[in-house]
């Protein structure tokens, strides 16, 4: 099995268990003399299946990640950690390009002016350059999902 497939089928294992919890609540309790919408014994067993597959896909897609060895020398988790910290930095200097381009509107001469302390533009090119970074990284991590087979 491709690394890939495994990474939807853990996303799939995570959208399934929300809708057993989902299922569960609505059977936990019901009014005297009813009975619940599905039996709650037969749905925990359901979690509790989906919660070891879940455990499983993990840790192989873990150690998958490990093993993967670039050219470069670092391994797919290192890409993996080079692209959450990208996300990381732009998504800190998008808030403070917000924060600095934010419009204040005057209605008097009296009203105290506001001006950015810091170079919005050069800001935006930095923003754009962590942007490019990250669609060239995810690219070659995706490419490479679809290539690495996944560890025992």
């Amino acid at each position: 099995m491709k690394l890939a497939e495994a990474l939807i089928l853990r996303a799939d294992a995570q959208k399934r268990i929300e809708q057993l919890k989902s299922r569960l609540a609505r059977s936990a309790r019901v009014q005297e003399d009813e009975k619940p919408p599905e039996d709650p014994a037969e749905l925990l067993q359901e979690l509790e299946r989906t919660f070891q597959q879940l455990a499983g896909l993990i840790k192989q897609i873990n150690k998958t990640n490990a093993a993967a060895v670039f050219s470069d020398g670092r391994t797919l988790a290192d890409l993996l950690a080079d692209r959450d910290l990208l996300i990381l930095r732009r998504t800190a200097l998008t808030g403070l390009n917000e924060a600095a381009t934010s419009r204040v509107d005057r209605f008097t001469r009296s009203e105290v002016k506001y001006y950015s302390t810091i170079d919005v533009r050069a800001l935006q090119h930095q923003i754009d350059d962590l942007a490019k970074q990250h669609r060239e990284l995810d690219t070659q991590i995706q490419e490479a999902n679809w290539q690495i087979e996944l560890s025992a």
